[in-house]
Parts: C-alpha cells; structure tokens; sequence
C-alpha cells in the first residue's frame, strides 16, 4: 500500500528536495532558452569580449608611459631650442649684437676705434656675419674684453688677430691712461633667417667715438 509523502520520513523528504533542486538547477544550466542558460551564454559572450579588450588596455598602458616620456623629451627639446635660439637668433639682429660687444669693451676698459661690417656669407643652413674691429687698451684689459666676448649669448668666433704695441705718436685718438695695445681682428657671428631668404648687408660701418 502506497504511503503519502508527508509521511515519508523527514530525511528522506529532505534528500528528495535536495535532488529536485539539484535536477531543476542542472536543467536551467542546460535546457536551451531557459533564465540560467541565456544569463550563462550571455556571461560567456561578455568574457570573450572582454579578453581581447583587457589586451587593447595592456597595449594602451604601454604607450601612455612612451606618450609621458615623449613629452619629457619634447619639453627637453623646446628649452633647448629656445637656448639655440638664444645663441643663433632666427635675425641677424645687427643693432643688439654691436650694443653687446660694446658693452663688453666698456666694461673691460678698451676703446672701439672702429667697427665696420662685412659682407653676410651665405651658408647651407646659416648665414655668417662678421665685423672687422680696431680697438685698443691695456693688454690685460685687452684680454678681458676676449674673455667676456665669449661668455656672450651670441655665438662669437675671432680671427685674423693682430695685436702690436700701442704708439702714441700721431695718433688721432685720446689713449686711455696705462693703453699699451692696438688690436685688429675680426669677429664673426651667426643666425639662420629661417624665412629663407637672404639678409641685406649690414650698413657699412659704425663711426668711432673719440675720446
């Protein structure tokens, strides 16, 4: 004779449940179209996805850190095309190239008897402009205004150097006291006229100041 459930005994109705809990999620895994197996199929779906986009991320982390270092670089570069800039101006800048030289010589005690331009050369990337100078001054004085002409901001070169002893005798300046040298020489500097085109040539001299 059959026994209704509820009175089977209370494990037995509990292993019962059990298995029916087990049976009704395993066919929520497995029965298509079920909750479980489209919630499962649409889970497994996002991680195929999402593999290769944690790769794209990996990759992007990888050129983030180059894009900062680049931009280091950059920076690095800019102040040093600024400072470039600074030593070979993009303009001949004539006027405030003449004012620094003689500052330097007034600072240094020698006189500028003459300062006279040559003509621009041309260069494959920059233009050369020099300047002949006559001037005189003691000789350590003489040696200070070198010294302080090549800590300048412009990029200066010497040459066809001279140096003899100072005579006084028909000399159509005022020396300074303790004068013992005349010096010619001719001094060179540099820009590269990025628009191109070639520079007029500087006026033809600047005059002497006597003194």
């Amino acid at each position: 004779m059959a026994t209704a459930f509820r009175d089977w005994p209370w494990p037995l109705q509990a292993l019962l449940y059990v298995g029916l809990t087990i049976v009704l999620v395993l066919a929520g895994f497995y029965v298509p179209y079920s909750p479980i197996a489209t919630v499962r199929t649409e889970l497994e779906s996002a991680q195929a996805e999402i593999k290769p986009l944690e790769a794209d991320v990996q990759n992007l982390r990888v050129y983030k850190q180059r894009r900062a270092e680049l931009q280091t670089e950059m920076d690095a570069l800019q102040k040093q095309l600024a400072t470039l800039q600074t030593i070979v101006p993009e303009d001949k800048e004539a006027d405030q190239f003449i004012l620094m030289i003689q500052r330097a010589a007034i600072t240094s005690g020698v006189a500028i008897r003459s300062l006279t331009a040559n003509p621009i050369q041309q260069k494959p990337y920059y233009f050369e402009m020099p300047f002949a100078i006559e001037a005189d001054g003691p000789y350590y004085s003489v040696l200070d205004f070198f010294s302080r002409m090549g800590r300048l901001s412009r990029i200066i070169n010497v040459g066809d150097l001279k140096l003899t002893a100072l005579t006084t005798t028909g000399s159509r300046f005022h020396m300074s006291a303790g004068s013992t040298v005349n010096g010619s020489f001719t001094i060179t500097t540099f820009f590269t006229n990025s628009a191109g085109t070639k520079p007029a040539a500087t006026p033809a001299g600047t005059p002497a100041t006597k003194k």
